[in-house]
């Protein structure tokens, strides 16, 4: 009989084991997608052209404004509306930054809510366990009083 209960025990803790394994793979390709969505290698690469764009965008307009008061020509924009251009791509740019910040805290709270969710049902699982172990434990004991009383 002891054989048999441990056995059934083992059969539910595999069991268990298992099911936790295929809600982790799950998790796990959940996370990957949305960091993929969030910021994987594609999308360092469209940061960097981004950025590299800006930058070469506004040194040329800062430089033909230089050498616009340098060499006293006329440039085909005029002082007022380089610099109102130069103003709005770098309001673009700060605008744009602060979209991915809140992107990227927006994945820290999903992933810290994950975790919380995680700690929560191993904390479940733990419960359910030791009750199972107190309740084997208490079953184990009166078998024995049992067998005990019958010798």
């Amino acid at each position: 009989m002891q054989d048999k209960i441990d056995e059934n025990i083992w059969d539910k803790d595999t069991e268990a084991l298992r099911r936790e394994l295929e809600e982790f793979k799950a998790e796990k390709e959940k996370i990957r997608q949305l960091m993929g969505q969030i910021g994987g290698i594609e999308s360092v690469k469209k940061d960097r052209r981004i950025n590299f764009i800006f930058l070469i965008i506004v040194g040329l307009l800062f430089a033909f404004d230089i050498l616009r008061h340098i060499f006293k020509f006329a440039n085909f924009l005029p002082t007022v509306l380089s610099l109102e251009i130069g103003l709005l791509l770098v309001s673009i740019k700060i605008v744009w930054m602060i979209h991915k910040q809140t992107k990227l805290e927006h994945f820290q709270f999903h992933v810290m809510n994950s975790i919380e969710f995680r700690l929560n049902d191993l904390s479940k699982q733990l419960r359910e366990m030791q009750k199972e172990y107190h309740d084997y434990i208490q079953t184990i004991g009166s078998e024995s009083k049992i067998n005990h009383d019958i010798i």
